[in-house]
């Protein structure tokens, strides 16, 4: 069934996301703070790995550069916020802080729907093959989704709706992505979401706060780039 993958993840993020709710208080506070700092180190791996395929650091680095700045011109980063609030007044009035809604919302929205699971994931999703890559991915996502929501309150789990919408959007256009992706567009393009991979990994680790929404176009731009410009 074509879209089912994505049905799945769904599926996943609101599963983790109502268990996180439910029994988030009773998990301490100090066991939340590290398992979130955990994940934030596994996605700086994740992140490293995926740009240390790059065959030119130049395309991601140049591609990633242009889209930051691409992104703060259409200030993406403040929209996905504005999203997250308009949520959180709209389902979750008397739910608490509404930075940490937001924060929840675009941290988990960004850490879900970038990467090249995401990306691979929606070709296979498309085939109407068995939707392997996503059911991978959901689970893990699933998994976040209790500690995100534990950490950041139900502003995560909102994130349902932003992994249905890209990844649905993504599996519709699967097929007409593949062909007009070569290999090497392909290497390229990962190696930018290993840019915006780390800078997740960073602002979980509360390292330093980076604009993740800024990053997005970047993810564009880069390809593009590798079809102009690389031989």
């Amino acid at each position: 069934m074509r879209g089912l993958g994505t049905l799945i993840n769904t599926a996943t993020v609101l599963v983790g996301g109502s268990v996180g709710y439910f029994i988030g208080h009773r998990i301490p506070e100090n066991i939340r703070v590290i398992v979130v700092q955990v994940i934030g180190l596994a996605t700086l791996v994740m992140g490293i790995d995926n740009v240390m395929d790059t065959h030119n650091l130049v395309f991601p680095l140049v591609g990633m550069t242009l889209g930051a700045i691409v992104g703060e011109l259409l200030k993406i980063e403040e929209r996905l916020e504005s999203v997250g609030s308009f949520l959180k007044n709209r389902f979750a009035k008397n739910g608490g802080d509404e930075s940490r809604f937001v924060q929840g919302f675009v941290t988990a929205t960004l850490l879900f729907c970038i990467g090249p699971m995401t990306i691979l994931g929606a070709i296979e999703d498309a085939s109407g093959k068995t939707p392997q890559l996503y059911i991978i991915k959901g689970t893990l996502d699933g998994f976040m989704s209790i500690i995100f929501v534990a950490a950041y309150g139900i502003g995560a789990a909102f994130s349902a709706v932003s992994v249905f919408v890209v990844q649905g959007l993504l599996t519709l256009g699967g097929t007409g992505l593949d062909s007009l992706l070569t290999d090497r567009m392909r290497i390229e393009l990962f190696a930018a979401g290993g840019f915006s991979v780390l800078a997740i990994g960073i602002n979980l680790l509360e390292i330093k706060k980076i604009k993740l929404g800024s990053l997005l176009p970047g993810l564009v731009i880069t390809p593009v780039l590798v079809a102009f410009f690389a031989r």
